[in-house]
């Protein structure tokens, strides 16, 4: 148990890491034992279906540097974020890690002497990463995408590997919104932040849990959330789709009266339905997007529920 709060806490979510787990605890002793600052850990079971839960309960009986949150479901790998930086008790700063070793827990040194510099944002950038060719492409071309819409600007290549100052983790924890995209939220906040580069390692077990569905509403969440672009689109292509309807107009008044062969009326009409169709579904499905994001807001529903937390060796039964 410590005698005092930790330098460090490292929030760790987890979600069916069954085969990664013991691998993952012992790089993270491993760190804890060679490093001069007090360190916690604060691991998130998101709703596993295998043994994590049973996993992490053993731990968090048997050794003080552990604090396990358990959810009551699976919320999902930002939400269990959120809910471990609510947890933690350090008086520096927050490094977050994914469970499955991609991140490595070892960049906790490099990211604290930035941190020391006066950095109260440390994100790691992704010089390499060991996935297949598509995903590597999707995420290229994503974060491109993101930047150049998007009304902050949000660092390339950079995911949830990252270290927050307590100040900034605190300001995290203040903000209500559901459809959470941490990444976008940490550059929003603002002070000084920066970037460390490092090779992003392959899964040091198990099936990746992100499925393409979980990633696409990511990505949404990144573009509705800090982007007026959606919105700002529908404005423009109505102004193009009349524009060009009307360009139309003129060339099959002039083909008709001047060449012949076209029935009066037909491709006019044709043309109006269908693309006025099209730009009103796209722009209802548009704000559509919005009205969710205000409905699910304004429901005021907690971000999570915890089942239990095991902290300090006591278990501690909570809602939240």
């Amino acid at each position: 148990m410590f005698n005092q709060l930790p330098q460090i806490s490292i929030v760790v979510p987890l979600y069916n890491e069954e085969a990664g787990f013991h691998l993952l605890i012992e790089r993270l002793n491993l760190l804890i034992k060679n490093s001069p600052l007090t360190i916690e850990v604060v691991l998130v079971n998101d709703g596993s279906r295998d043994k994590t839960p049973l996993l992490m309960n053993e731990l968090a009986l048997t050794d003080s540097h552990y604090q396990c949150v358990f959810l009551a479901r699976n919320h999902g790998h930002q939400l269990a974020l959120t809910a471990g930086l609510a947890q933690v008790s350090c008086t520096d700063a927050v490094f977050v890690i994914d469970g499955d070793l991609q991140d490595p827990p070892e960049l906790l040194g490099r990211f604290y002497e930035k941190y020391k510099e006066g950095y109260e944002v440390v994100y790691g950038v992704r010089r390499k990463r060991k996935e297949g060719m598509v995903k590597k492409f999707a995420y290229w071309a994503y974060y491109r995408v993101l930047k150049n819409i998007s009304t902050i600007d949000i660092p390339l290549d950079s995911g949830d590997f990252a270290m927050f100052s307590r100040r900034v983790v605190d300001h995290l924890n203040s903000m209500p919104e559901r459809s959470r995209f941490i990444r976008g939220m940490r550059t929003w906040i603002g002070f000084r932040q920066t970037g460390v580069e490092y090779e992003r390692d392959a899964r040091a077990a198990g099936e990746a849990k992100y499925t393409f569905k979980m990633l696409f509403n990511l990505a949404y969440n990144g573009i509705f959330n800090f982007s007026e672009f959606p919105i700002k689109f529908i404005t423009r292509l109505g102004m193009l789709t009349m524009l060009g309807a009307f360009l139309f107009f003129i060339y099959v008044l002039v083909k008709m009266y001047l060449i012949g062969g076209v029935p009066p009326g037909y491709a006019s009409l044709f043309l109006a339905i269908s693309i006025f169709s099209g730009v009103q579904l796209l722009a209802l499905g548009l704000i559509g997007e919005y009205v969710l994001r205000i409905y699910d807001q304004v429901r005021n529903r907690p971000l999570f529920v915890i089942d239990k937390v095991i902290k300090n060796k006591e278990l501690q039964k909570r809602g939240q």
